[in-house]
């Protein structure tokens, strides 16, 4: 006879400056791990599986991830997320613990995705920002970088800002807002007067696109490429060499939205 299989949404919030990304691999620390490592030493077994929403880069933060974890048993939900906050790692926090049924679809439900770059210009920062936020020396154009973010903005060709794409990928994405906002969002003593951030919003990225578009708006703001070789990139998918891949730890997973259907 078949056990009942039980269903739990986890929302998670990370630092990922230590972690090898969100998926769990061999031989180095991932927030996959921790999670299951944590809920091993919680229930006393491994007999549970766990799927994430979206896989983070290597350094990479989440101030809303999610994590559905599959049982045999039943669980108290409160119970659940009293006790892992009580055991994860201090850069690990459970925002919510929900029971799901067996309908629920993790990453078909996932509707989209809000993520920010945060970074900033000239007299190199704080060491205590590392985590948070990247710092360029040459100084950049953010009025230009500002236009080049709204170019973005649309349905695209994504070719260009994809990590060694695969020709029988569809590069076609559909990006709602695309800007470049002073930060007052992420603040603390330590940060430099004036930082900046990217914001993202959209249905689905490829391979590294976030930060291969900050990439391009960094080289934009250093006066690199033009706005045109920008919006060239966009209609034809061909310019990969207008981007780089921009460091990891300025970017910030914010929301992940589910669909209500």
């Amino acid at each position: 006879m078949l056990k009942k299989k039980y269903y739990y949404l986890i929302h998670l919030q990370y630092l990922g400056f230590r972690y090898h990304g969100w998926q769990k691999q061999p031989e180095v620390k991932t927030v996959q791990y921790m999670l299951e490592r944590t809920l091993c030493f919680i229930l006393g077994h491994d007999n549970f599986r766990t799927l994430g929403a979206s896989r983070t880069d290597s350094m990479v933060s989440a101030h809303h991830h999610l994590s559905e974890v599959f049982s045999y048993e039943k669980l108290d939900v409160n119970q659940l997320y009293r006790e892992l906050n009580l055991n994860l790692p201090a850069d690990i926090k459970a925002l919510k613990v929900e029971e799901v049924d067996k309908d629920f679809k993790i990453i078909a439900s996932e509707k989209k995705k809000e993520y920010h770059y945060y970074f900033s210009y000239g007299e190199k920062v704080h060491p205590f920002c590392a985590p948070f936020l990247i710092n360029y020396f040459e100084p950049l154009n953010i009025e230009l970088m500002q236009l080049g973010a709204q170019a973005f903005e649309g349905t695209h060709n994504f070719k260009s800002f994809c990590y060694r794409p695969n020709e029988n990928k569809t590069f076609e994405r559909s990006i709602d807002t695309c800007r470049i906002l002073k930060n007052d969002v992420l603040t603390a003593s330590f940060f430099p007067e004036n930082s900046y951030y990217l914001k993202i919003i959209g249905n689905g990225f490829l391979h590294h696109q976030v930060r291969m578009m900050m990439g391009c708006l960094l080289k934009l703001g250093m006066g690199h490429i033009s706005l045109d070789e920008v919006k060239s990139a966009l209609k034809k998918g061909e310019g990969q060499e207008l981007t780089f891949i921009a460091p990891a730890s300025g970017l910030h997973l914010i929301q992940n939205e589910l669909s209500d259907e």
